[in-house]
C-alpha cells in the first residue's frame, strides 16, 4: 500500500491516516498490519497505568520529554473512556500534553475504549504497531484507569509502570486485590502531598508481602519509586528505572519471552473473536426450547452444539 510505504519513510499524516483506518477497523486494516508488522519489534512500549487522577497525562508528559531530552523518537497513546472527538477528559487532562504537539519527534494519539473492558481501546494493538513501523524508540500507551478487568495493559507493553498518590487509603487494598501485581515499577506521584511517605512505605510492605511475587518469577523486581511529576522531580530516575529494566529483560531472556507471550494473547485474541462470530451465527440455527423450558441447562445444550460443530467440520468452512 501506498500509504504504508509513505509511512515507513516518515510521512506522519500517512501514519495518522492508517491509525484511523485500524481503530475504525476499516476493511483494510487486515492488509495494513500484515504489512507493517515486519518493520515492527524495535520500540520499547511502556504502559502507563493507575487509579483515575493519579496525574498519569502529567507524568507521562514529562516522560515524554525526558526521552526526547535523549533525542529518542516518542510515540503517545493516551486512551480515554469515551471518544476523543466528542470532549470529555481528552480536553482536559490531555491538555498537558499540548507542549508535546509541536514537536516532530513525538506522535500522539488519543484513542476510544468504544465500551471495550480491559483500560485498553480493541484496537490499541494494532496502533501499537504502527507507531513501532513508523520508528518511535518508546511507545507510552497511557490507559483509562486501573481496576479489576483493567489489566490488559501486561499483555501489550514491555514495561509497565503503576501510579499511585499519596491519599488512597482503602483503594490501595482495593488495588491489591487485582492488579497490584502486574507492575513492573512503582510510580509515587504527587509526592509533595501529605501522606506520601506513609503511602510509599504501605505500597513498600504491600509488595514485600506478595506471597505471589515469591512463586512466580519476576520479569523485574518491583521497586516505589518517587516521581513527584507535578513538579518534574523525580522523573530522571524513572527514566533510568525505564531504560534498566529493559536492558535487565534482555539480559535475563524475559524480553523475548514476554514478546512471545504478547504475541500468543494477540493470535488468541483474534480467534476468540472470529470463533464467537461463527458460533453466534451456529447458535441460531439450533433450536433452545429444552434450555428456555429449564430441561436443560445452558453448559449442557452449549456442549452438545460444540461437539456436534466440530465433528461436522463447521468450523473450517
Amino acid at each position: 500500500m501506498k500509504a504504508v510505504e509513505a509511512m515507513l519513510m516518515g510521512s506522519r499524516r500517512d501514519c495518522a491516516r492508517l491509525i484511523t483506518q485500524v481503530e475504525n477497523e476499516h476493511a483494510c486494516a487486515k492488509e495494513i498490519l500484515s504489512e507493517i508488522y515486519p518493520h515492527t519489534g524495535s520500540a520499547h512500549v511502556v504502559g502507563i497505568t493507575g487509579p483515575p487522577g493519579g496525574g498519569k497525562s502529567t507524568l507521562t508528559t514529562r516522560l515524554a520529554e525526558a526521552f526526547r531530552a535523549q533525542d529518542k523518537r516518542v510515540g503517545i497513546i493516551a486512551v480515554d473512556p469515551t471518544s476523543p472527538f466528542t470532549g470529555g477528559a481528552i480536553l482536559g487532562d490531555r491538555i498537558r500534553m499540548k507542549s508535546l504537539y509541536e514537536d516532530q519527534g513525538v506522535f500522539i494519539r488519543s484513542m476510544g475504549t468504544r465500551g471495550h473492558l480491559g483500560g485498553l481501546s480493541k484496537t490499541t494493538a494494532g496502533v501499537i504497531q504502527i507507531l513501532d513501523a513508523f520508528g518511535c524508540d518508546v511507545i507510552f500507551v497511557e490507559t483509562v484507569g486501573v481496576g479489576q478487568s483493567e489489566v490488559e495493559i501486561v499483555q501489550n507493553a514491555d514495561t509497565v509502570l503503576m501510579v499511585l498518590v499519596p491519599g488512597l487509603g482503602d483503594d490501595i487494598q482495593a488495588i491489591k486485590a487485582g492488579v497490584m501485581e502486574i507492575g513492573d515499577l512503582f510510580i509515587i506521584n504527587k509526592y509533595d502531598l501529605d501522606g506520601a511517605v506513609r503511602a510509599k512505605t504501605e505500597i513498600e510492605m504491600m509488595l514485600a508481602t506478595d506471597q505471589r511475587r515469591k512463586v512466580i518469577p519476576l520479569v523485574y523486581p518491583v521497586t516505589a519509586s518517587m516521581a513527584g511529576s507535578n513538579r518534574a522531580e523525580g522523573i530522571e530516575s524513572v527514566v533510568e528505572g525505564i531504560i534498566k529494566h529493559r536492558r535487565d529483560q534482555i539480559e535475563n531472556g524475559q524480553w523475548e519471552t514476554r514478546r512471545k507471550e504478547q504475541a500468543r494473547n494477540e493470535i488468541l485474541y483474534f480467534m476468540r473473536g472470529e470463533l464467537e462470530v461463527m458460533l453466534k451465527k451456529e447458535l441460531d440455527q439450533w433450536k433452545l426450547n429444552r434450555v428456555y423450558q429449564r430441561n436443560q441447562s445452558p453448559r449442557e445444550r452449549g456442549e452438545e452444539i460444540l461437539r456436534s460443530w466440530i465433528k461436522e467440520g463447521k468450523h473450517g468452512k
